[in-house]
């Protein structure tokens, strides 16, 4: 084993303590160094990996590399088939004189909305799987994950998402990218109905297959509706057909996964399951205050505001992104109506009153209930989350899962994702667990009484 090896072998094994089991498996283990001279290059297995790796973890990377040669090395991120050319394509990129940026724009005539990028997107649990699968599609577009269906509840980021894998493509490839809404499909189709000074249609049937099935990259949007429209549905199904067999890149979204879509014929929904489907779950709290903070910096008028009041807000608000967004909007807003320079829990109690259902301090949320149930307990929450089974931990957990659902209404997919990421049979079993043993245990009846009590 040579000096490279064994310093990379150290690296891995400092990385391995940083990161969980599953991240490093997924992004680390198959990595290699492959030269340390002014630069560390690092030899990785896939472009996912490549862009993952320089987005998400090259900071924390270089840190431990120099913390263990004592240098400040800049890590660089290659293919297999990159390594020999890596000198070259540097001279290269030195020599050769930037082009002219058109993204403004490529990005009018794709009816793209250049601030919806990756960088933009805040990711958190719900969503990462998500936007890891559309990056990949961005960056090999029509040659894996064709067609890419995303689908789940109205704004949690779809829209978002698909703008974003359109102008990656857009800023590195010179591909055609179309982004439409099917109500905008509909009424393009339904305006081949029209006819020329001569009598035909000929030229609006010409510019409806050229704007449709002329490009590289098809984006459509809430699909859903493509139900309400049976012509309109067969001529997507056409339409669909022509890019996929050109190997053309479809990516689709919905409120409903293909399975459930059922106003769309059966020979859509079978297309629609050639490809990847992914599912954005509603956001939990940690991702919540993620998305205020990130959005709080990018106000013109945002104030000063009190860690309490981010609480407040992902507490109180529904479990979409634009509710939630449109709640510290309102805040702000009113603070600064009121000329207020620092925003307090009080304000934005009295800002958003009417805004939210229920009452704020009967407000209940899963992080509530684990915190009462943890210290009820005498345990921590992480213990609730983890994978311990013994008795000490495993009964509290049932009855925090129990307690969430029927003192709040969240799905089992969000319990389960609040509670280490379980699946939605385990935490349908825990509830029916409890649900039948307070039948038979008056002890443990008591238990969730004084609970539900401390909870309310």
């Amino acid at each position: 084993m040579d000096n490279k090896e064994l310093l990379w072998k150290k690296f891995l094994s400092l990385i391995k303590k940083k990161v969980s089991s599953l991240g490093y498996d997924t992004w680390f283990k198959d990595t290699e160094l492959v030269d340390l001279n002014e630069e560390a290059i690092v030899l990785v297995p896939s472009i996912t990996h490549k862009k993952h790796l320089e987005q998400s973890y090259k900071d924390m990377m270089e840190e431990v590399l120099n913390s263990i040669t004592g240098t400040n090395f800049n890590m660089v991120f290659v293919l297999s088939d990159e390594i020999k050319d890596l000198d070259t394509k540097k001279e290269e990129k030195i020599e050769t004189a930037p082009e002219e940026d058109n993204s403004y724009k490529n990005r009018k005539i794709t009816n793209l909305n250049p601030t919806y990028t990756f960088n933009s997107f805040m990711v958190g649990g719900s969503n990462e799987f998500a936007r890891t699968a559309a990056l990949a599609v961005a960056e090999n577009p029509g040659k894996i994950y064709n067609p890419f269906f995303i689908y789940g509840n109205s704004g949690l980021g779809k829209t978002h998402l698909m703008h974003a894998i359109g102008n990656y493509i857009v800023d590195n490839s010179n591909l055609r990218v179309l982004y439409v809404t099917s109500e905008t499909f509909i009424n393009d189709f339904l305006g081949i109905s029209r006819k020329n000074i001569d009598g035909n249609n000929f030229d609006y049937i010409e510019a409806f297959k050229n704007k449709y099935r002329n490009i590289d990259v098809l984006l459509i949007d809430d699909i859903q509706f493509l139900g309400t429209a049976p012509k309109s549905q067969a001529e997507f199904f056409h339409t669909f057909n022509t890019l996929f067999d050109e190997k053309k890149q479809i990516i689709i979204s919905s409120d409903n996964s293909p399975d459930d879509l059922r106003n769309l014929e059966d020979r859509l929904k079978t297309r629609f399951n050639w490809g990847l489907k992914v599912n954005i779950y509603p956001p939990d709290n940690e991702l919540k205050k993620k998305i205020l903070k990130n959005k709080l910096t990018n106000m013109t008028y945002a104030k000063d505001m009190d860690e309490e009041v981010i609480d407040f807000i992902t507490n109180v608000s529904e479990s979409d992104v634009r509710s939630l967004e449109g709640m510290l909007t309102r805040v702000c807003a009113y603070a600064e109506m009121f000329n207020v320079e620092k925003i307090t829990e009080e304000l934005a109690i009295e800002a958003l009153q009417g805004s939210f259902n229920g009452n704020v301090a009967t407000k209940n949320n899963i992080q509530k209930i684990q915190k009462i149930v943890a210290d009820y307990y005498g345990i921590t929450i992480d213990d609730l989350k983890g994978k311990k089974r013994v008795a000490k931990v495993s009964l509290p957990r049932h009855i925090a899962i129990y307690l969430c659902r029927t003192m709040t209404d969240e799905s089992f997919p969000r319990i389960g994702m609040e509670f280490g990421g379980r699946d939605h049979s385990t935490v349908m079993n825990s509830c029916d667990k409890i649900s039948t043993d307070i039948k038979n245990n008056e002890k443990l009846k008591e238990v969730i009484e004084e609970l539900k009590k401390k909870i309310k």
